[in-house]
C-alpha cells in the first residue's frame, strides 16, 4: 500500500475525521464514524482522487436536503490498491483502460508512447501512478497483457488478479517446492515419531474435479465392539515451515481460490497435488484426531497426534454413494458404518442448536474452450453429509482439548479459532418485517432469534418457491463467521468451541491451527511475540477468505450471463428475488441467474416503491409486484462486461 499526500482543498475545517472510504458505482462515496448515525457522504466532486478502500482524512462541510452530513476529502492517507485490471480502448487519439472495477470512477490514461502498440477490447493488469488532481484522469503503467476480452482464460484470470491474488508463484517458492520433492520419500526417523495407521482401512471422499486431497477417514472394529474412526489431515505443516519462501506467499493468499473452471492454490501444485495430497497407494504425513465411538454412537476417547497413513481408496462423492444406495461394493461395510455415525452426529448437532443453513448451489458443464453448456443444481448426498460431519468433529474436537488445557493450566491458551457472533439485533428486526411482508413469522425478541426459531422457520418454507430467497436474506442478516485469537463460540453450528483444522492445504488458518496444537502436544508454550503474529494472521486470513468468495461468485456470475447471452428472447420461470425503486430483480429458476425487470418496462402504469412491504404498487391498478412472486420473464438484454442481465415480464 502506498501512503500519499493529496492537495487540501478546503481550509477551513472544524472537524477533521479518518477513515476508510468506500465508493459505490455512481461515484459516491461513504464514511463510517461513530459520531453520526448514518455514513458521511462524498459527493464524487469531492473525492479528490480518493479511490475505494483508501484510508483518507476528510471534513465535514454541510448537511444536505435529506439531513445527511456531506464530507470532502482533503487528503489520501493510504492508497488501498495500485493495480487494476481493465480493457483498453481508443477514443480521439487517447488511449486509456477501462477498469473491471466498476467502483473505479475514472479511466486510466496511457502515455502515448506506450499507446501505439495496444489493441482496444485488450485485457491488461495496470499500475496507477501517483495522481493528486483531480480534473485530470489518472495515468498508469501496463504491468502485463492478459489478452482479448472475451476469452475465457483471459477472463478468468481478470477476475483472479481483480481480487487481488497471483496465479504464478514466486521464483523461490517454486524453488522451495521443487527441493521438497527432491529430497524423496519419508525416512525411517520420521515415521519413528508418528503413530502408524497404514495397516488400517483408509480412504478419501471428494469432489470427482479434485485433486487436493486434504482430508482421509479410517475406521476400525476394535475387540470391544467398541469403533475407531481416525480423521487424518495432510500434515502441511511439516513441509512449510515458518518464515520460509512458501509460508510467506501462503499467508499472503491465505486460500486457495476456486472458480468455475479452475483452482488457484494457495501452495505451488507439487504440495497441493503431490506432495500434501493425501493420494491413495501412497504414504503420506498427516496430523490425526481419532475417536472410539460406542455402541450407541458417544465418543468414549479422542487422540490426537503426527501420524502416517496410506490410503487404500479414493472415492468420488458420487461413486461412495452408489456403493451405499446398492447396499453392496468396495468397502461397502466401512462406508455404511460410517454413514451412520454420521448421522447420529448430525441428529446430535441440530438437536444442540445448529442452523440447517443448506441451501442451493449450481455447477457447470463446460466446453474445451470454457463456454458453459449447462448449469446443473449441485445435489447434497448422505456422502457429502458424512464427510462434514466428521471434519466438524474433528474441529470441535480439537478447540476443546484447547478448551481443556485452558482450565488445566488455568489461564486462556493462545489459539486461532473460527468464530461467529450472535446476530445483530437490529438486522434480525429488519429480516421479521421482511418475512412478514412476504407472509411469514420469525419469532424474535428484541431482536434476539434462537437457532429453533429459524430452523422451525426454515422447516416451514421447506420445498416453497421462496424457500431460497428466505434462506439467503436470512444468512445475510447473520454476522460472518471470522478466525479470531479470542473465542466467542459458533452461533451457527451452535459449538461454544470451534476452529479450523481438517484443510491445511487449501487454508492457511489450518496451518497455524497445527503448529499451535504441535506445539501444546508436546508440552511447549506460545509466547507473547508469537500470539501477536498469530493474531495478525487471523484478520489477514479472514480478509483473504472474503477475496476469494468474491472472485468465485464473480466467475459463477460472468458464466451465468455467458450461458444465458445466446438465449436472448426466450421465456424462463422466475421468482422475484429483490424490489428496489428503480425496478424489481428476478431470479430464473434453473439457473439461478438474476437479472433486472426496469421499473419504466413494467407497464402503462406508475409505480412507486414502497418499503415496508417490499413491493412496487402501482397507482392506478394497485398491481404489486413483491418478494417471492412467481413471474413469466423474457430476457432481452445480457451484458458480459457487466456481469448483468435485463428481463421483462411476459
Amino acid at each position: 500500500m502506498a501512503k500519499m499526500k493529496s492537495r487540501d482543498t478546503h481550509t477551513k475545517s472544524r472537524h477533521n475525521i479518518q477513515g476508510i472510504i468506500a465508493i459505490t458505482r455512481r461515484g459516491t462515496g461513504y464514511i463510517k464514524n461513530s459520531l453520526y448515525d448514518r455514513d458521511i457522504e462524498i459527493g464524487r466532486e469531492s473525492l479528490n482522487t480518493a479511490l475505494n478502500g483508501d484510508l483518507v482524512d476528510i471534513i465535514i462541510v454541510k448537511k444536505n436536503d435529506k439531513g445527511r452530513i456531506v464530507g470532502e476529502v482533503t487528503t489520501i492517507v493510504e492508497r488501498f490498491r495500485e493495480v487494476f485490471v481493465g480493457v483498453i480502448e481508443h477514443e480521439r487519439g487517447l488511449c486509456f483502460v477501462v477498469p473491471d472495477d466498476k467502483r473505479m470512477y475514472t479511466n486510466i490514461l496511457i502515455p502515448e508512447k506506450k499507446a501505439q502498440q495496444l489493441e482496444s477490447g485488450t485485457k491488461v493488469r495496470i499500475k496507477l501512478a501517483i495522481w493528486n488532481d483531480p480534473k485530470k484522469n489518472p495515468e498508469g503503467e501496463i504491468l502485463e497483457i492478459l489478452g482479448p476480452k472475451g476469452d475465457n482464460n483471459v477472463e478468468m484470470s481478470a477476475i483472479v488478479f481483480e481480487h487481488g491474488f497471483q496465479i504464478s508463484f514466486p521464483e523461490a517458492v517454486t524453488a522451495e517446492a521443487k527441493v521438497l520433492k527432491e529430497q524423496g520419500s519419508i525416512t525411517a526417523r520420521e515415521i519413528e515419531k508418528r503413530k502408524d495407521f497404514r495397516g488400517v482401512v483408509t480412504f478419501t471422499i471428494d469432489p470427482h474435479d479434485a485433486k487436493d486431497f486434504d482430508d482421509a477417514l479410517s475406521i476400525a472394529k476394535l475387540p470391544s465392539g467398541d469403533i475407531e474412526v481416525g480423521i487424518h489431515i495432510a500434515d502441511v505443516s511439516y513441509y512449510v515451515r515458518p518464515a520460509s519462501p512458501l509460508d510467506k506467499e501462503a499467508q499472503r493468499r491465505g486460500t486457495s481460490v476456486y472458480l468455475v473452471d479452475r483452482t488457484i492454490p494457495k501452495l505451488p501444485e507439487i504440495l497441493s497435488n503431490d506432495l500434501c495430497s493425501l493420494i491413495p497407494n501412497t504414504d503420506r504425513l498427516t496430523f490425526s484426531a481419532t475417536f472410539v465411538f460406542s455402541k450407541d454412537g458417544s465418543v468414549k476417547n479422542r487422540w490426537f497426534g503426527r501420524s502416517i497413513i496410506h490410503s487404500n481408496k479414493r472415492f468420488t462423492y458420487k461413486e461412495a454413494q452408489k456403493i451405499l444406495n446398492a447396499k453392496e461394493g468396495v468397502l461397502h461395510e466401512e462406508l455404511s458404518l460410517l454413514n451412520k455415525l454420521a448421522g447420529k452426529l448430525r441428529k446430535e448437532r441440530f438437536k444442540g442448536g445448529a442452523i440447517e443453513f443448506d441451501h442451493e448451489e449450481i455447477a457447470f458443464e463446460l466446453d474445451k474452450r470454457g463456454k458453459p453448456l449447462k448449469i446443473v443444481k449441485k445435489i447434497r448426498q448422505d456422502t457429502n453429509k458424512l464427510i462434514e460431519e466428521f471434519m466438524l468433529l474433528a474441529n470441535r474436537e480439537v478447540t476443546e482439548y484447547i478448551y481443556r488445557l485452558s482450565k488445566k493450566n488455568n489461564k486462556n491458551v493462545a489459539f486461532v479459532y473460527r468464530v461467529h457472533d450472535v446476530p445483530n439485533p437490529e438486522k434480525i428486526e429488519e429480516l421479521a418485517i421482511f418475512l412478514r411482508a412476504i407472509g411469514h413469522d420469525l419469532n424474535t425478541n428484541e431482536g434476539v432469534v434462537s437457532a429453533y426459531d429459524i430452523n422451525k422457520l426454515f422447516k416451514k418454507i421447506e420445498g416453497t418457491p421462496e424457500e431460497q430467497l428466505i434462506k439467503t436474506a436470512t444468512i445475510r442478516s447473520m454476522a460472518k463467521a471470522v478466525y479470531s485469537t479470542k473465542n466467542i463460540g459458533h452461533f451457527g453450528l451452535a459449538f461454544k468451541h470451534y476452529t479450523h483444522f481438517t484443510s491445511p492445504i487449501r487454508r492457511y488458518p489450518d496451518i497455524m491451527v497445527h503448529r499451535i496444537l504441535k506445539k501444546y502436544l508436546e508440552g511447549a508454550q506460545i509466547s507473547a511475540q508469537e500470539f501477536a503474529v498469530y493474531e495478525k494472521l487471523a484478520i489477514q486470513s479472514s480478509q483473504r477468505e472474503i477475496k476469494a468468495v468474491e472472485a468465485e461468485r464473480d466467475s459463477i456470475k460472468y458464466k451465468q450471463v455467458e450461458y444465458m447471452e445466446s438465449r436472448l428472447g426466450q421465456t424462463f420461470d422466475g421468482i422475484i428475488s429483490g424490489v428496489t425503486d428503480w425496478g424489481i430483480y428476478v431470479e430464473e429458476n434453473e439457473t439461478k441467474a438474476e437479472g433486472l425487470i426496469r421499473i419504466s418496462n413494467l407497464g402503462d402504469d406508475f409505480y412507486t416503491f414502497n418499503k415496508k412491504k417490499y413491493a412496487l404498487i402501482g397507482e392506478r391498478t394497485k398491481k404489486k409486484f413483491t418478494l417471492g412472486d412467481k413471474v413469466k420473464i423474457k430476457l432481452t438484454g445480457a451484458n458480459l462486461d457487466a456481469k448483468t442481465l435485463d428481463f421483462m415480464l411476459v
